[in-house]
């Protein structure tokens, strides 16, 4: 019986600590390597920092009204002769307006927003009705706007991300702005 006994015990069968710490690190670097696409970390970032810059294009249509109505030319159209301006700095850099507020001029957005060119690209692109300033990151393709995007319904050809910005269109009007958020497909 006691060889029984002790056959029973000796023939125990469990996990050695090696196999233990082999499969801990097979499990570390599955989850190193599929975390990243269920969260979509990226996404969510690329996402906030074309919020930034559509806050910062916010800011700006603001700050370019409140200087249009200390000039008092923030009931002018961008047609009239002279174009409506206001100055942004020291150095006398002018940007166009219309009805007090930024035109849809990529060059004039260039001026207020200072972005590096390595990482967004200003553009103007018409939608079928208007031009709208958008900005998106240089690494991804223009937006194709196949719709207004002042009526909320937006199609693009790429799953990439932008702000964009419509100008005023008549007296005592307010700009339109938005942000397309990052999907990656």
């Amino acid at each position: 019986m006691k060889s029984l006994a002790t056959q029973k015990m000796n023939g125990q069968q469990g996990f050695t600590l090696i196999e233990l710490v082999v499969v801990i690190v097979i499990l570390g670097i599955l989850a190193v390597t599929a975390a990243p696409k269920f969260i979509n970390l990226q996404d969510d970032a690329r996402t906030a920092t074309i919020e930034g810059v559509r806050a910062a294009v916010n800011s700006s249509s603001a700050l370019i009204h409140s200087k249009s109505l200390i000039v008092g030319n923030n009931n002018v159209a961008a047609t009239a002769t002279p174009a409506p301006s206001v100055i942004i700095d020291g150095a006398n850099t002018a940007v166009n307006i219309n009805f007090g507020y930024p035109t849809s001029v990529a060059a004039d957005w260039e001026d207020l927003l200072a972005l590096n060119s390595d990482d967004f690209t200003i553009a103007t692109i018409n939608d079928g009705t208007d031009d709208v300033v958008v900005i998106y990151r240089s690494s991804d393709s223009a937006p194709t706007l196949s719709a207004a995007l002042n009526a909320n319904t937006v199609a693009t050809t790429a799953a990439n991300c932008f702000t964009y910005y419509y100008t005023p269109a008549a007296i005592n009007g307010e700009p339109v702005t938005g942000s397309i958020g990052c999907q990656v497909p």
